[in-house]
């Protein structure tokens, strides 16, 4: 598949082994592994640094089938969720930082580009979180207020 912004194609990645169970390996409980993403939550961590410390730290391969749930589901039946999908809001930190730094280097003519290429494909995912109703109907991007935004 091709990069958005870019006429090169994508990067050549790893894939997971296609399982429908969880190995016989992995030994941990259902309710160690969501106290486990619960306790992580609380210390500010997102969801995909979690899925990252259950595979490193306690040896949980795949979330979902050890639990059948996925991590972000297990934080919204909880209501520890954020109210910003994770990507939407790495985006929104990655343009506020942008946003910064051209405010000290206004000539840097490469990163105003990149910014106008950020805030396009944060615009085309708050239409896209807007239609399958996981944002407001009435939530709308303005750099001017991402940084409050951002520390809820």
């Amino acid at each position: 598949m091709a990069r958005m912004h870019a006429r090169r194609r994508g990067k050549s990645s790893s894939v997971r082994p296609y399982r429908k169970q969880a190995p016989a390996w992995s030994n941990m409980d259902t309710k160690a592994i969501t106290k486990v993403i619960l306790d992580l939550r609380k210390e500010g961590a997102s969801s995909s640094r979690i899925g990252l410390v259950l595979r490193d730290r306690y040896g949980v391969p795949d979330v979902k089938l050890a639990l059948g749930k996925r991590i972000g589901d297990i934080l919204r039946e909880n209501k520890v969720a954020s109210e910003i999908p994770e990507d939407l809001r790495d985006l929104m930190i990655k343009a506020l930082g942008l946003r910064k730094h051209l405010g000290e280097n206004k000539k840097d003519l490469h990163n105003k580009r990149q910014l106008n290429l950020i805030e396009s494909k944060i615009r085309r995912l708050v239409r896209y979180y807007r239609g399958t109703k996981k944002l407001q109907k009435d939530f709308v991007y303005k750099p001017e207020t991402t940084e409050i935004l951002l520390s809820r």
